[in-house]
């Protein structure tokens, strides 16, 4: 818990993240990230010199075999104030057609239509360094762009602000302090297209390159934040060939 705490709290105060009477809204799936997010923040209540509310919420996406009633057991076991959300992100359609973006865009959207309801103006999700990093590389090779998962995006003209408070923690860091703390996880919480998604590939890949270049995630976020202007390119040839 100390690491996990001690890192969580470096990441808050570095990006300015929590302020004293946040209602904060925490995007809980039931996977391990965000229950190790909500049991941290939780945690850190007790310890932090502001004050600052908690919701959970959890966007109900009709995800087969997901034990949500597990997850409702869990929450009301532990007195935390809870809402679940059902949203239809097929509309129609099969999950073999739905892609990542769509989804993202749907959650998303489900959150600020949560937090305005709850009259919250902080949503903090479970995204930690690999994620961070794995999306600069995805923007990268997929898209021809250079963009991060910011640890504090804010939307709106301040109204609202996306929080990663795992943002200094690698997976292996959540998964030992789901381990040491026994906390509780929904076993089953992958997405469908988990297997097949380019996001799986480029993680497989950084997670080869790690063992021979043990910082090269935190050299991919780092180098967003080092950028040598002289040497970016203006124009390039876009066409194939």
């Amino acid at each position: 818990m100390y690491f996990a705490s001690r890192r969580v709290g470096k990441a808050v105060g570095d990006y300015d993240m929590l302020n004293e009477g946040d209602k904060v809204l925490v995007a809980v799936s039931g996977g391990r990230d965000s229950m190790a997010l909500l049991e941290l923040l939780r945690y850190r209540q007790t310890i932090a010199p502001i004050h600052y509310d908690i919701t959970a919420l959890h966007v109900d996406l009709s995800i087969p075999d997901l034990a949500i009633d597990s997850l409702r057991d869990y929450f009301v076991r532990e007195k935390i104030s809870y809402h679940i959300e059902k949203v239809d992100p097929l509309k129609g359609k099969t999950w073999e057609e739905m892609d990542c973006f769509t989804c993202s865009r749907i959650r998303r959207k489900a959150f600020l239509e949560m937090a305005e309801k709850f009259g919250c103006n902080k949503i903090a999700t479970g995204h930690h360094m690999d994620d961070i990093a794995e999306t600069i590389v995805m923007n990268l090779f997929c898209r021809g762009e250079i963009g991060a998962m910011c640890p504090k995006q804010e939307l709106f003209k301040g109204k609202y602000a996306i929080i990663r408070p795992l943002a200094y923690l690698k997976q292996r860091d959540v998964q030992g302090f789901i381990e040491a703390d026994d906390i509780f996880y929904l076993k089953k919480n992958k997405c469908l297209k988990s297997e097949d998604s380019k996001r799986i590939m480029l993680r497989h890949m950084l997670d080869d390159m790690e063992k021979e270049l043990p910082a090269v995630k935190k050299n991919i976020i780092r180098g967003l934040t080092n950028i040598k202007k002289d040497y970016l390119i203006d124009v390039f040839d876009d066409e194939e060939g």
